[in-house]
């Protein structure tokens, strides 16, 4: 008689399944690390090929793009969250490891995933990019997570508000805490304009189109669309917004360049520059910052309405070659370029209206780009500075006396904004320049908000549009 006792068999060995929606995820999730890309562009062409092997629907699409862009939303958040789960410095964690555990965590607190779902298919996207090890400390940590849901999270590892105001946003709406500060310095107030502002940093924007005037109209948008995918523009006349998203370069006026994907504050900024008085001629209008095309297009249509002409000057060659595609067909005369507006070939006193959308940190736009929060630094605003003060004094130059330049930004940041505009009329770092403000508040015509002036900040929290910010000055000598 055998007193042994017997072996269970060994459980056969299973391949690790690949699911195509979070491998896909994942995969533009490391592109953002490795490489530095942006999701909005990295996203795309991975859901194209996904769509055309015939791996993707329009749900599983859906999925990915918030499985990514919620993650990196939250990232701040997650990070404190998986922190206090381990028990080694987050820094040791590989980044592979935590973009699939950030991921998981999203699936358990950021949406309506059923927690045993979440962490089951997170485990097996570990098995699949990471290996049974990893995929085994990946599967204790979610276990860990959903002990408590975001808010009970949250309470446990964000300090409390009155100890530390800023490092509490900071975790809670997940935003760098040098960002949070900058941001309230420029918005002001207390602490509930500042929660508004960074919780409309973490939600998904619209998709605004632009009509371009003389080749587009927005009846047009909304026929194409359809009613029930079709709201109007908060404030712009050329805008009209997707109400449940779609491919819009499925439509035929924005293959054809007569319409376009653009935010509704870059058309309020480019609108209100058109509309401001100058004195004597206005057949010359410059864009001096062109890429990648978006408010030269907008600017072309309406110079093209009154007779003037555009150009569009961009110092980088492939961002030429973009505002050259944005202009294709425009009916007014335009020509496209590759010049630094720091040191432009033309001749001071050559246009009657400019528009100097300069390159800046890009801080207003982080609910489209929110990798950007955790890429940039304090310290990249010092870099930027000399070349927005550079291109807003040749810019003065290049406009004749009467002519208006507009200094544009998409960002918020004090230093970035009303800081450079000041410097520059001050002399500050060169010569004065002779200007005076224009008061920009009347050309917004209908939006609320618009502060004290004569400058304008827009936001998203108040407007609905990316931190747009723009001064309007007229040359006077």
């Amino acid at each position: 008689m055998n007193d042994q006792p017997r072996r269970r068999p060994a459980k056969p060995h299973r391949r690790p399944k690949k699911d195509p929606v979070r491998f896909l995820a994942f995969e533009a999730l490391r592109a953002v690390d490795e490489r530095d890309a942006y999701a909005n562009l990295v996203l795309p062409p991975l859901l194209k090929k996904a769509r055309a092997r015939g791996d993707f629907d329009g749900r599983d699409a859906a999925l990915a793009t918030e499985l990514v862009y919620g993650t990196l939303r939250r990232q701040g958040t997650y990070d404190a969250i998986v922190a206090a789960c381990i028990d080694r410095p987050l820094r040791e964690v590989d980044p592979p490891v935590l973009d699939v555990l950030n991921m998981g965590v999203h699936q358990l607190l950021g949406t309506r995933i059923p927690t045993h779902a979440a962490v089951s298919a997170s485990v097996e996207l570990a098995r699949v990019v990471l290996g049974e090890g990893r995929a085994k400390f990946v599967n204790a940590v979610l276990r860990k997570v959903t002990a408590h849901d975001l808010d009970g999270w949250v309470e446990k590892v964000a300090p409390p508000y009155d100890q530390d105001a800023e490092d509490h946003l900071a975790v809670v709406h997940s935003h760098p805490r040098w960002i949070v500060s900058a941001l309230w310095d420029a918005l002001g107030g207390g602490r509930a304009g500042i929660e508004d502002l960074l919780e409309a940093d973490n939600e998904r924007p619209e998709v605004t189109l632009v009509a371009r005037p003389g080749r587009s109209t927005t009846e047009e948008l909304v026929k194409a669309l359809g009613e029930d995918n079709s709201l109007p523009g908060r404030w712009s006349p050329y805008a009209v917004r997707m109400a449940e998203g779609g491919e819009p370069g499925a439509l035929d006026a924005v293959r054809e360049s007569r319409a376009g994907v653009q935010d509704e504050g870059s058309q309020l900024v480019a609108a209100a520059l058109a509309a401001a008085p100058v004195e004597g001629r206005d057949t010359r209008w410059l864009d001096g910052c062109a890429g990648p095309g978006g408010k030269a297009a907008l600017l072309a249509a309406l110079a093209a309405e009154r007779g003037a002409t555009l150009l569009a000057a961009e110092k980088q060659p492939h961002r030429a070659r973009l505002v050259e595609r944005a202009l294709a067909g425009n009916p007014g005369p335009y020509q496209v370029i590759t010049a630094d507006g720091t040191r432009p070939p033309w001749l001071p006193g050559t246009f009657d209206r400019i528009l100097m959308d300069v390159p800046c940190s890009g801080l207003g736009a982080l609910r489209r780009r929110p990798e950007s929060r955790w890429r940039r630094r304090a310290e990249d605003l010092e870099a930027f500075a000399p070349l927005q003060r550079g291109l807003l004094r040749e810019a003065l130059k290049a406009v004749r006396v009467g002519g208006v330049v507009g200094y544009a930004t998409c960002s918020p940041h004090l230093a970035e904004t009303r800081v450079v505009v000041e410097d520059v009329l001050k002399g500050r770092g060169g010569e004065p320049v002779e200007a005076e403000w224009i008061d920009a508040r009347p050309l917004m015509s209908g939006v609320p908000a618009l502060g004290e002036g004569p400058d304008i900040q827009l936001w998203p929290h108040l407007h609905g549009t990316d931190a747009m910010y723009l001064a309007l000055l007229r040359r006077t000598g």
